[in-house]
């Protein structure tokens, strides 16, 4: 795939993706789905439950394989990948945030953040040490470096899985229902940080919500149904 216009991070060409293959059970969930993101998309992917939302964001993070179709991220085919290329490559272009934090307890908010980047290197340096905290300070808790999880509340721990998420300078961000936990305004919060970075990093965001109102406020909104895209519009 040649790099076109708007700087495709994503492009998945006819992808499938069936369960129990080869067996009388096999059931086929994604139906041939295709769909560009790129840097500068800030996108909605909503469908009622049993979509295939779940399994569609499964296969784009490189966490499970499909059974047809490709999927190419930055350019590159990822079937051809085996698993430690694709654990590289998703290390390094995508960062996730979940509904739930998943920050590590034991560790300070600093430490949470810079998992993803000790994962891939081992002990980290200066510089990323001062990145991690540049995207705490981003995320306005500079002053929180230090702090356990236990010490943040609700809101402060899922801005701290934003820099965790943004810590490798991913190039697609993916977040499933990450203000579902979340007051009102601790959901406006968070979702104004992916505004910043998808501005501000050339990050392409695409978010996984049950919540009309938050999927309004995206530039663009995919509908999924019975796993087939059904709509594909552009808000603003």
């Amino acid at each position: 795939m040649s790099e076109p216009d708007r700087q495709v991070v994503l492009d998945l060409v006819d992808l499938r993706k069936s369960y129990n293959v080869g067996r009388p059970t096999e059931t086929e969930v994604l139906h041939g789905v295709n769909l560009k993101l790129g840097r500068d998309d800030f996108a909605a992917l909503v469908g009622p439950s049993g979509s295939g939302k779940s399994t569609l964001l499964n296969l784009i993070g490189l966490l499970d394989t499909p059974t047809g179709g490709e999927l190419y991220l930055l350019g590159r085919a990822t079937s051809t990948l085996d698993d430690a290329d694709r654990t590289a490559m998703r290390a390094v272009a995508i960062g996730f945030v979940f509904q739930f934090h998943y920050l590590i307890e034991a560790f300070t908010a600093l430490e949470n953040v810079l998992m993803p980047w000790m994962v891939r290197h081992g002990r980290p340096d200066s510089e990323a040490i001062d990145s991690a905290r540049s995207l705490l300070d981003a995320v306005g808790l500079a002053d929180f470096a230090g702090k356990k999880p236990g010490e943040l509340s609700g809101g402060q721990q899922q801005r701290v899985a934003v820099a965790r998420a943004l810590v490798t300078r991913p190039a697609l961000l993916l977040a499933d229902e990450p203000t579902g936990n979340l007051d009102t305004h601790s959901s406006a919060g968070v979702f104004e940080l992916f505004r910043h970075f998808n501005a501000d990093l050339g990050c392409a965001v695409l978010l996984v919500t049950h919540d009309t109102r938050l999927a309004e406020t995206c530039d663009r909104q995919i509908e999924l149904v019975d796993g087939r895209i059904v709509s594909d519009a552009v808000l603003r």
